[in-house]
């Protein structure tokens, strides 16, 4: 049912907006003549790799710098792209993904290799599935660019501050995942779009009916500066961040 689910969505939706993202695409091609789309490696569903599809936000070769956490007003970024990360516009090409099965609607967001390579055993866990457009991070974290600005090393400080609760908001939807968890979360995604607050509220009801730890609860309402702590699986919090070139999230 999950994956007739994604494959009429993702059908429809590339078709309703068709004519859309390709205004997007001639807006990305028109500011510097290059190809609108950016293919980015990603860890798929049992470990290995594929292509995730974006519009790209960023001036191309971006990657080549070796960060792979984006802060807001990051210099890589584009005009156009500044937009489109800030309507989350530029995921819409992953609906492609999902209609060749690389992708789920809803499911953990997949992650660049250097990242994954990171994993604690107990977050390898969000590999046994396919990743997802969108999940609960994606709504608690949706200012993931703000939360890092200014950081002098913002991959160290998404994996102190951001990773932590990502991955268990991660492994409780694992825990937990229906089809009707789904479509909460399909839901509150689209109400995201109109009402961050509002959508944060009806993250918390959801978690809260799982019964999750009142630290991960209070962090996902994100009413108080994220703590530093240790992923899934581990004790210590992230102390570095091996460097090394890869994909901007």
């Amino acid at each position: 049912m999950k994956r007739t689910l994604d494959i009429f969505v993702a059908g429809l939706g590339l078709a309703l907006l068709a004519i859309p993202m390709g205004l997007i695409a001639l807006a990305i091609y028109g500011e510097d003549r290059r190809s609108p789309f950016y293919r980015g490696c990603r860890i798929a569903r049992g470990g290995g790799e594929f292509r995730m599809l974006k519009f790209r936000t960023m001036r191309v070769d971006a990657w080549k710098t070796g960060v792979n956490s984006t802060a807001a007003g990051d210099p890589r970024i584009t005009r156009v792209g500044q937009l489109l990360r800030a309507t989350k516009l530029d995921e819409l090409p992953q609906l492609w993904n999902v209609l060749k099965g690389e992708m789920s609607l809803v499911g953990p967001r997949p992650q660049v290799p250097a990242d994954a390579s990171l994993y604690t055993r107990e977050e390898r866990r969000m590999l046994s599935v396919r990743p997802g457009m969108t999940d609960l991070a994606s709504i608690v974290f949706s200012d993931e660019g703000q939360i890092l600005a200014g950081a002098d090393d913002p991959d160290l400080l998404y994996n102190q501050i951001i990773r932590p609760w990502k991955s268990r908001l991660a492994l409780a939807y694992l825990d937990h995942a229906s089809r009707m968890v789904d479509v909460r979360i399909l839901g509150i995604t689209i109400l995201a779009a109109v009402s961050r607050r509002r959508a944060l509220r009806a993250v918390g009801r959801l978690i809260e009916s799982w019964n999750l730890d009142p630290l991960l609860r209070r962090m996902a309402a994100r009413n108080e500066p994220l703590i530093a702590w240790p992923p899934p699986g581990s004790h210590e919090i992230a102390s570095e961040y091996p460097r090394a070139a890869g994909a901007s999230r």
